[in-house]
């Protein structure tokens, strides 16, 4: 919610121009390799860089670096370059978890294996190379020598060579202008998810409105995935480079060029070549994505506005009365007494009357989350500032507590790299628990955001906040800017807020300082990312629970902690079409559980955007509608007509959840997205590398959403082969090329389609997640088109979601998976169970199975086996059949001017446990 207003077109377009020729200025000479031996103490190989000539922009030179290479896995690459004779800042190794560069007195000369004379290291999957004069080195595949990263300059390159001062990194790599680069955030994309050459990247978690376009937005991950296509070959790659301090990437097409304010160069390269691998690859270092509880994936309700408790219970009712599926009420900071973290208003939210509240919710299977922003504010009367006090832990200035502005007036801020303060906001959080036992946190304002700049004192001659004022987030504390320091001041201004703003612009100043003297210049963008651990873990703690944190404010391996929202974005169009790429970008970063705000925070959507925002935000993984309280309501049951969107787009959410909990379970174990770019599933697709309008659902669902005002078709890209409307599976369309199909999109639907060789689980559905998880599944099982022959999978993923963690143990956890085949006559549908007790237990059975694609007619001769042994007694199994139409994406492929048709094939009246393998098959009278 609420973030500060943009700067004007004209000085932002003056900025970028500013900021496009900065980085083309040549900066440094580079360093020369001076020797290079194997690690003394364990793996990778060591080297000494030498400066070669010193320049005066951006402050001196560094003489000497240390160089650091290791193949950490097969797929892992690790290039680390610091300062060789001081210790630099780096993102800590206890908040991030990974393995620890050689210390630096064990660089060169200490080793007994002598120089290490070869021109390449080599690995399993990637190959390290280098020149010494002056030092580059480049990273390519084993494979076929593809060069994926080359920081070597030559004389016409529009970049230098590696430059390394305290307050200034720099370098570059040569990038072939075929590949597609994606990721890079957090900032909205106007372009879609590719990113462009020429527009601005910059890395600083800062509150601005997320309508703010291409400009550093609340989180930083300093990661981008590189797909290529290459003779028809798709081969993708990533490079992070793990350092938490701001910095601008220019990519130019043919060159990509870091320009960072302090730490080091860490880079990491992950070898792919799917993008499934890269996600896979690179979460395994920066931590999975955390496991969410089954009713996270259910529809959620959400408004800075609910005055007071009978608001909220009318808007639960308003639902519920609506027939609109509704599992989860937020409030935002209205339940708190003068907005004070972890109290209650006693006039608008009551204790009792709240707690009677969530008795009832809870009854029904509902959940209840609030918001928490980490501002405290400075109030003698205030327990939890007194205890914040008490326990010392607070980010301090110049030895006491750094003094912001909020919403509830001043404020100091938590320190969550400091031990006692990750302990103190578990205990305020234990204490909170207890006054209102709250299902989840939402923690927002933690860039962090401050109304202030600079150093500030509470006002002596005025009140600081100003009663009943109508603009609280204008700054009452008596401040003065800090540039005095070269932290508040540095020597090259990052393009911060889109127009190169102070470091401390509306934020912590630069030159306060956490725990042990750990500066926020370099601290800054781990704040968010910090909070959610602490967050994370006090929860799990507290309620022995899988925990379920929301945070606006990210970084690199934050994913593994919270879910995230894109944060405070508008009711328009655009902002629609925006959230797309968005969303699809966080799935790459390793936060896959993320979602827009349905209808846009602010100002009042129409009628029409709100019908299809409730049909694009139905299917992203985290769905909340949330709206700002000048803003007009904006409930799905406000408008009869956005209410039968709601029921039809939910409707299907809510009998795909065992299809959306299984992704959540892939997410968890191997980082897959839950939702993807179209090439994630089709990586040779190329007219899929900057398709921003669609997206998949895991690997074979596709959404086809209208994002343009007025429209009742949508021209839809379908990579080749079968593709089932699941509102209505007789619908289909085959694809052979990269043409779009024109489909029909009333205002009330949306179009999502189930790709050929996939086997989906449903289940009926329902008003809550409680309910829709009891009820019985269908497997839809979908072949190719006419399919003379084909083969299908898919699998589900069941589990007591109230325990934090999401692993396959026996009695706690089912895995199915599915397989299908067509030859011939005969049809034969199976599966095969892991630690089944589980879904036995539980009673889950399933009723159907649904068969898309045959050619022929109806079945006979059905078979039933379940567990190994033979069913006899069909009696209640039937057959029902029913004609599917497909279109095409090519007039050539229609037979004689009609549609082609093949047989939908439903085997109803079966009660086959899903705890327990079952084989199915019947024969056809199939045209071969």
């Amino acid at each position: 919610m609420r973030s500060l207003s943009s700067a004007s077109v004209l000085a932002s377009l003056c900025l970028l121009l500013l900021f496009l020729a900065v980085s083309s200025q040549k900066i440094g000479q580079g360093y020369r390799l001076v020797a290079v031996e194997e690690n003394p103490n364990g793996g990778g190989i060591i080297g000494h860089l030498q400066l070669k000539q010193g320049t005066h922009a951006y402050g001196p030179d560094i003489p000497h670096l240390r160089l650091f290479v290791q193949h950490e896995t097969e797929k892992r690459l690790r290039v680390h370059i610091t300062d060789a004779e001081n210790e630099r800042w780096e993102v800590p190794y206890s908040l991030l978890p990974r393995e620890e560069p050689p210390p630096l007195e064990s660089y060169i000369g200490k080793s007994s294996s002598g120089p290490f004379t070869a021109s390449e290291y080599s690995g399993e999957e990637l190959i390290f190379s280098y020149t010494a004069d002056p030092f580059g080195f480049a990273v390519k595949r084993k494979s076929n020598g593809e060069i994926l990263f080359n920081s070597t300059a030559e004389a016409e390159d529009p970049y230098s060579n590696m430059v390394f001062k305290d307050q200034y990194l720099e370098i570059s790599t040569r990038l072939p202008k075929s590949a597609s680069l994606y990721g890079l955030g957090e900032n909205t994309q106007p372009g879609g998810i590719r990113i462009r050459p020429n527009d601005p990247y910059t890395l600083y978690t800062t509150d601005i409105s997320a309508i703010n376009l291409n400009t550093d937005l609340y989180g930083s991950h300093p990661m981008y995935m590189d797909l290529r296509n290459v003779k028809g070959e798709a081969a993708a790659h990533a490079v992070l480079l793990l350092n938490s301090n701001g910095m601008d990437v220019f990519y130019k097409g043919s060159s990509l060029t870091y320009k960072i304010i302090g730490g080091v160069f860490d880079f990491y390269f992950f070898s792919g070549p799917l993008p499934l691998d890269v996600v896979d690859q690179y979460t395994s270092l920066i931590g999975r994505p955390a496991p969410m509880p089954y009713w996270a994936l259910g529809f959620h309700q959400c408004r800075w506005g609910y005055h007071n408790l009978s608001v909220v219970e009318g808007v639960v009712e308003g639902y519920k009365n609506s027939q609109i599926p509704l599992d989860v009420m937020w409030t935002d900071d209205d339940h708190m007494d003068a907005r004070k973290d972890f109290t209650l208003s006693p006039v608008n939210f009551p204790r009792p009357k709240l707690l009677e509240f969530l008795d009832k919710i809870h009854s029904r299977g509902m959940k209840y989350v609030v918001i928490v922003d980490p501002g405290i504010n400075v109030n003698s009367t205030y327990g939890v500032y007194q205890r914040g006090m008490a326990q010392d832990v607070f980010i301090k200035y110049e030895g006491k507590p750094y003094l912001a502005q909020v919403w509830p007036g001043p404020v100091y801020f938590p320190d969550f790299l400091s031990p006692k303060g990750v302990s103190w906001w578990a205990d305020e959080i234990s204490r909170f628990h207890v006054l209102v036992p709250v299902d989840g946190l939402w923690i927002d304002m933690n860039e962090a955001s401050n109304f202030c700049t600079g150093k500030c004192e509470i006002p002596t001659t005025r009140p600081c906040p100003i009663p009943n004022n109508p603009t609280p987030w204008i700054c009452c504390l008596d401040c003065k800017n800090l540039t005095n320091t070269k932290w508040d001041d540095p020597p090259y201004k990052i393009n911060a807020s889109g127009m190169q703003a102070p470091l401390g612009f509306k934020t912590i100043a630069s030159s306060a300082e956490h725990y042990s003297g750990v500066l926020e210049y370099n601290a800054h963008s781990l704040y968010g990312f910090s909070q959610s651990i602490a967050t994370n873990k006090a929860l799990e703690r507290i309620a022995g629970k899988r925990p379920f944190v929301l945070s606006r404010s990210s970084f690199v391996g934050s994913g593994a902690y919270a879910a995230h929202w894109t944060g405070d974005n508008k009711g328009t169009w655009e902002d629609l079409r925006y959230s797309i790429s968005t969303v699809l970008n966080f799935g790459i970063f390793g936060m896959p559980m993320v979602g827009a705000d349905i209808c846009g925070f602010y100002p009042a959507p129409t009628e029409e955007l709100c019908n299809r925002w409730i049909e694009v935000g139905a299917f992203y993984p985290f769905s909340r509608d949330h709206s700002n309280f000048a803003s007009p309501r904006q409930e799905l049951y406000q408008w009869e007509s956005v209410a039968k969107s709601a029921r039809n787009a939910l409707g299907l959410r809510y009998k795909l959840l065992p299809y959306l909990y299984t992704l959540n379970y892939e997410a968890h174990t191997c980082g897959a997205p839950i939702a993807r770019p179209i090439f994630f599933s089709f990586p040779n697709f190329t007219a899929s590398y900057g398709l921003s309008t669609q997206f998949l659902l895991g690997s074979s669902v596709m959404v086809s959403p209208v994002l343009t005002q007025g429209a009742t078709e949508v021209n839809a890209i379908f990579p080749p082969g079968t593709w089932y409307n699941l509102f209505d599976m007789t619908k289909t369309v085959i694809s052979k090329d990269d043409q779009s199909v024109t489909l029909s999109a009333p205002l009330n639907e949306v179009n999502v389609h189930l790709y050929e060789n996939t086997i989906l689980p449903l289940q009926r559905g329902g008003m809550l997640t409680k309910e829709a998880r009891v009820t019985p599944f269908t497997i839809i099982v979908a072949f190719g088109f006419e399919a003379g022959q084909g083969y299908a999978a898919g699998k589900v993923f069941v589990d007591d979601d109230e325990r934090p963690q999401m692993t396959l143990i026996d009695g706690e956890a089912t895995l199915v998976e599915f397989r299908a085949t067509v030859e011939g006559r005969k049809v034969k549908v199976w599966s095969e169970v892991e630690m089944g007790k589980f879904s036995l237990e539980k009673g889950m059975l399933i009723e159907k199975i649904t068969v898309l694609g045959l050619d022929g007619d109806a079945g006979e001769d059905l078979e039933i086996e379940v567990g190994g042994e033979r069913v006899s007694d069909l009696l209640d199994v039937h057959f029902s059949t029913a004609a599917a139409a497909a279109s095409s994406s090519s007039v050539d492929e229609l037979v004689g001017g009609t549609r082609k048709k093949s047989l939908l094939v439903e085997v109803g009246g079966l009660a086959l446990p899903l705890g327990k393998k079952f084989s199915i098959s019947w024969n056809m009278d199939i045209k071969v």
